[in-house]
């Protein structure tokens, strides 16, 4: 992967940097945390200016983030109690439960967004919720553009500050995405097993 990125690099420049942070967001096994510093490394041998890196990284992965909110945004929230409700167990998630993170992404959805954008394996999912929530789309590319732009940022300085050691960005990082990804499967296989039919049943009555 690393000789595919480079290659991308050389040959498209500045728009090879946004098409690969484009499709990060579209096929997440393809890293951030690799194809940034990756750019600021390229930046450090003259061959790309680091501001460039870093605006055409912010702006592919925006971009990417797009197709997600949007999907979330055509299935909708009703549409997701529906399935709730029927599929409950697998899901782990009952109407109620939709109705009220749907409550709090109201409330804090725009901190969410931003936050969820610096965290490894989250920064794809978050533009999920998102689309469901029904966020207006002008404060979701706001606070997606800041949060994505601290991200891109670090992770340029971080390959141009290391040079030809940029790989030990990723290195690092990649334990961390793994871990959170650990934790999100441990976290619904949990919910899965401890879910309980009557409850899902009640909280469907509710919704009615």
């Amino acid at each position: 992967m690393f000789d595919w990125i480079v290659d991308v690099l050389a040959r498209a420049g500045y728009l090879g940097v946004a098409l690969l942070m484009l499709a990060e967001n579209l096929f997440p096994p393809i890293p951030s945390e690799l194809i940034m510093p990756l750019a600021g490394f390229v930046a450090a041998r003259g061959d790309m200016s680091l501001t460039g890196v870093i605006v055409a990284g912010t702006l592919g992965s925006v971009l990417g983030a797009l197709p997600w909110y949007w999907a979330g945004r055509k299935f909708g929230p009703e549409r997701l109690k529906r399935l709730a409700a029927r599929h409950g167990r697998w899901l782990t998630v009952s109407p109620r439960e939709v109705d009220r993170a749907r409550t709090w992404f109201d409330r804090r959805g725009r901190i969410g967004v931003l936050f969820g954008r610096l965290v490894p394996a989250v920064r794809t999912l978050i533009s999920v919720p998102a689309g469901l929530a029904a966020m207006p789309m002008l404060p979701f590319l706001i606070y997606s553009t800041i949060g994505t732009l601290v991200w891109t940022t670090l992770l340029a300085l971080a390959g141009y500050w290391l040079q030809d050691r940029y790989e030990q960005v990723s290195a690092y990082l990649d334990p961390v995405s793994k871990g959170i990804v650990g934790l999100i499967v441990l976290s619904y296989l949990y919910r899965l097993i401890t879910w309980r039919p009557d409850t899902a049943k009640a909280d469907a009555e509710r919704s009615q």
